[in-house]
């Protein structure tokens, strides 16, 4: 975990000090959208036809 932080830029000090919570939103991935599924992509070439 320490390392992980050096790599965000938290140096040691800062790191003791970080709660559970602050560490994991400092470490959380980020939320992707779903990909579209095949139904919605048909739907909207019916939609807008090129």
């Amino acid at each position: 975990m320490l390392r992980v932080a050096a790599r965000l830029g938290v140096g040691p000090e800062r790191f003791w000090r970080l709660s559970l919570r602050e560490w994991r939103m400092l470490t959380a991935r980020p939320e992707w959208p779903a990909p579209m599924r095949r139904e919605d992509l048909r739907r909207m070439a019916e939609r807008w036809p090129d």
